[in-house]
């Protein structure tokens, strides 16, 4: 399980755990591996993409994704869905309410995303099968994954994963856009301010002191980093 994740363009975190960082948006994919199955911790922003990241699990671990965690309802982050047919998709209960066809497309667009692609993307959105309200425990054979619905925060339905990354290794923590390295976290029309500092807190209580946190864009960060984060975000917000 221990594979060539670098020969790939990404970045070992731990036996049968990595993740890449994707061109453009730099945003950040996970890839977690278990006896049976693989999960997936976002899709990318194009089918492309979402193609691209099919044929590299294959790659690394010879059989397909079987498992999709879907961070939140961003374009960036869900576009790439429909590239893996017959996999099981998780979402924040209630992402299918926002994830629509038209302001997918229409957001891609706005952020740089062809025409053509966006739209081909957002004709063949795929709504997540599973809805988490709390916490949702996956066993992908010998390992298992958490996902817990934080939220909300940067957005309405923010979904995070955590998994032990193996004997002595910290646990991993993938926060999706809760947590950004690579800028200040960016709060838009759907962010709930009041609530995001609250986020953090559950976020840190699930992955506590010695976790690797895993942002939406940008490096690796600690602990230290996530609370700190958190601190700018209530005096920036006004919250608690």
């Amino acid at each position: 399980m221990d594979v060539s994740w670098e020969e790939f363009g990404w970045e070992r975190l731990g036996v049968g755990v990595g993740r890449r960082r994707l061109p453009g948006w730099d945003a950040t994919v996970g890839l977690i591996a278990g006896a049976d199955s693989l999960l997936l911790y976002d899709t990318g922003a194009t089918l492309r993409e979402g193609a691209e990241l099919r044929a590299q699990a294959q790659a690394l671990f010879g059989r397909r994704v079987t498992h999709i965690a879907l961070s939140h309802p961003h374009f960036d982050h869900v576009l790439g869905t429909a590239a893996f047919s017959g996999a099981e998709v998780y979402g924040a209960v209630g992402i299918e309410r926002v994830l629509t066809r038209e302001e997918m497309r229409a957001d891609a667009v706005q952020q740089g995303v062809p025409e053509r692609d966006a739209a081909e993307a957002a004709d063949l959105l795929v709504v997540p099968h599973h809805a988490v309200s709390g916490e949702w425990t996956l066993d992908l054979g010998g390992r298992q994954v958490l996902l817990a619905n934080v939220g909300p925060g940067h957005s309405g339905h923010d979904l995070v994963a955590l998994v032990s990354a193996g004997t002595g290794s910290p646990e991993v923590v993938f926060c999706g856009d809760l947590v950004e390295e690579s800028g200040e976290p960016q709060a838009g029309p759907d962010a709930v301010p009041s609530r995001w500092p609250g986020a953090l807190d559950r976020l840190l209580s699930l992955g506590g002191e010695q976790a690797v946190y895993v942002p939406g864009h940008g490096a690796v960060v600690d602990a230290a980093f996530v609370r700190a984060q958190r601190d700018q975000l209530a005096g920036r917000f006004g919250v608690s």
